[in-house]
């Protein structure tokens, strides 16, 4: 009798490439079963009340117990994560042009995991890997100054460090309450490429607000990015420098 085998990495329906493979984190903050506080998402600001991944399906039962057993995985043991990640990719089921979305939930949320990371896809030379982030100082610092060649990623508005983003000439995402905001705004919308065009397309990417009700009255006209400066006034109260106190 064989047993089913348990991947790290799970099928991927967002970017309309049939050949895409998704980690998951649980998102942001919360608490996992032992008591143990976390935070996956430290660039976390404006965007965090108006995720779409701490509502929904993320939320199942089942679902989201997955994603804290990867995170505790991570958490107890990120040398034995490093290996089983790296041994898993050199399965003939990644071979070929595959891609794999580094946190559909969650993010890069320390040096160590960042680093863990990044020697994994050198491992893994012909898959590409993508993600969005909101850790710019941590990707200024440990990703930057030596990326691995098949790793692409995008910068993502509506966090903490905004402002350290280049927004004339790095590639970066915002998000936009619909279709015509997009275009208004002079950025190009996801089209037939899902996520790819994040990576694949042009520097300026607009998403619109996911079809999540109580989320897009939340959101209401304004882009993440409005927000998140919104934000930063109303923190840094008058008189204050830029950068005083939490964005």
């Amino acid at each position: 009798m064989t047993s089913t085998r348990r991947w790290l990495l799970t099928t991927y329906k967002g970017t309309g490439h049939a050949d895409t493979y998704k980690w998951t984190l649980p998102a942001w903050a919360g608490t996992l079963p032992d008591g143990r506080n976390y935070n996956t998402c430290p660039g976390a600001s404006a965007c965090a009340p108006l995720c779409y991944a701490r509502t929904g399906t993320y939320q199942f039962r089942t679902v989201k117990a997955a994603h804290e057993a990867n995170l505790m995985m991570v958490l107890d043991d990120l040398p034995g994560w490093e290996a089983a990640m790296t041994a898993e990719l050199q399965h003939k089921r990644y071979r070929g042009g595959k891609y794999v979305r580094c946190h559909d939930a969650g993010d890069f949320f320390s040096p160590e995991y960042t680093a863990a990371w990044m020697r994994v896809m050198r491992s893994a030379p012909d898959v590409t890997f993508y993600a969005y982030t909101k850790s710019v100082s941590l990707f200024r610092e440990c990703v930057e100054p030596d990326p691995p060649a098949n790793f692409k990623w995008v910068y993502s508005l509506g966090g903490r460090e905004d402002h350290l983003i280049d927004l004339e000439t790095e590639r970066h995402v915002d998000v936009f309450p619909d279709e015509e905001a997009v275009e208004a705004a002079g950025y190009t919308s996801r089209g037939d490429l899902g996520d790819l065009i994040s990576i694949l397309g042009p520097q300026k990417v607009g998403l619109p607000a996911n079809g999540i009700k109580h989320l897009q009255k939340r959101q209401g006209t304004k882009r993440f990015s409005e927000l998140q400066r919104e934000r930063n006034a109303r923190r840094r109260g008058p008189g204050k420098q830029f950068g005083s106190g939490q964005p």
